[in-house]
């Protein structure tokens, strides 16, 4: 009996310890092949009008950011899971930079990829271009849909209606004028609440990287974004709280007499409903920053000039944010018609409270007005 029970304790330790070997030190499940298994949805996408390329990604396992999304100012984005092979983030993007559209990238790839019906991936180009491979052996929901300049792809999903989310939401707000990188995470803020990966209980991990090439970025990359959240209860969410946070985005914050990036999305959307300076034709953007590309060549070749048009640009930024970026008296104003328009004056609220709730409204309004155009 004794030998019976310690035969049986062995084997259970060797197969707990075998078990324990099928996961990296990320904690992402390892198959027989030694493969990564990334099960999880993205979202790739591009914005003609800045040239910003995009890729976002969520799953039920730590750290995602390491492994899935990859982007390239002026080429496009790409998304490696399932099975991953980080190394086709970048082949991929090589492969469009020499003009090779996302379709025939990905056929190159796995041409001689033995492993190819346990990958998924997802591409677009700078032109729009977008595809997407499933592999027959990604576990189910799996599927992808590719729109006007975005691919989304996912596995192990709780189903199609993941993916859907994802898709609607991106596309409702084309043309809205908000930044890329806002699209994306309301995309996948809206996949998330669907379910999204399936595998409920799991560690999870959220990350978004966009490329611009009009910034030069910090170690000029032109990586304009890279946000990874390596593990959270609610990762989307915490993505989108960075973002909003560190982008002065409107609803970051509760404020009555500030200035900032935020005040000007304000006055934006208050402009476009006729709440603030309803006569003025339109609403200018923000004077281009002092790390573009040109002004850092221009350094280098002419100093005079650089000095000349650092001084113009922040005399130009001066007046904007005056302007425009200031939290002043006519903008408080227009925040007190639409809150007592809208119902949303409350007993106690301060002169101009701009809380969650006048910013939820503003921009549903926003949004609405824009979507009747």
């Amino acid at each position: 009996m004794t030998r019976l029970f310690i035969a049986i304790v062995m084997t259970s330790v060797l197969s707990f310890t075998a078990l324990a070997q099928q996961r990296a030190a990320d904690g992402v499940t390892i198959n027989d092949e030694g493969l990564p298994q990334y099960s999880t949805f993205s979202l790739c996408a591009i914005d003609p009008a800045t040239g910003q390329s995009g890729a976002t990604v969520t799953t039920r396992v730590p750290f995602v950011g390491r492994a899935v999304p990859h982007v390239r100012a002026g080429i496009g984005a790409v998304c490696t899971q399932a099975s991953t092979m980080v190394e086709y983030g970048a082949r991929g993007l090589d492969l469009m930079a020499k003009g090779v559209e996302p379709a025939a990238a990905i056929a190159q790839l796995l041409s001689d990829d033995q492993q190819r019906e346990s990958r998924q991936l997802g591409m677009i180009d700078m032109k729009g271009r977008s595809a997407a491979h499933t592999g027959k052996g990604n576990g189910d929901w799996a599927g992808s849909r590719q729109g006007l300049n975005y691919t989304v792809q996912a596995n192990i999903m709780v189903g199609p209606e993941v993916v859907e989310a994802v898709a609607a939401t991106f596309e409702s707000t084309e043309g809205a004028g908000l930044p890329l990188a806002e699209r994306m995470i309301l995309a996948m803020e809206a996949g998330y609440a669907k379910g999204g990966d399936r595998r409920w209980g799991n560690l999870q991990s959220a990350a978004i990287k966009v490329a611009d090439p009009n910034d030069s970025g910090r170690g000029n990359d032109h990586i304009t974004l890279a946000i990874e959240v390596g593990e959270h209860a609610d990762p989307v969410a915490e993505m989108k709280r960075i973002y909003y946070t560190t982008g002065r985005r409107l609803g970051y914050r509760t404020f009555s007499r500030v200035e900032g990036a935020d005040v000007v999305e304000l006055k934006r959307m208050l402009h476009a409903l006729g709440y603030w300076r309803p006569t003025l034709a339109a609403f200018p953007d923000a004077p281009r920053g002092t790390n573009t590309p040109a002004l850092q060549e221009l350094r280098k070749t002419n100093p005079a000039a650089y000095d000349k048009a650092i001084a113009e640009a922040r005399q130009a930024t001066a007046s904007y944010t005056r302007d425009f970026a200031t939290f002043d008296d006519e903008a408080i104003a227009a925040v007190d018609k639409f809150r007592t328009d809208r119902k949303l004056n409350f007993q106690g609220n301060a002169p101009g409270l701009v809380d969650a709730r006048l910013v939820d409204a503003l921009k549903a309004a926003y949004l609405a007005k824009k979507k009747t155009r």
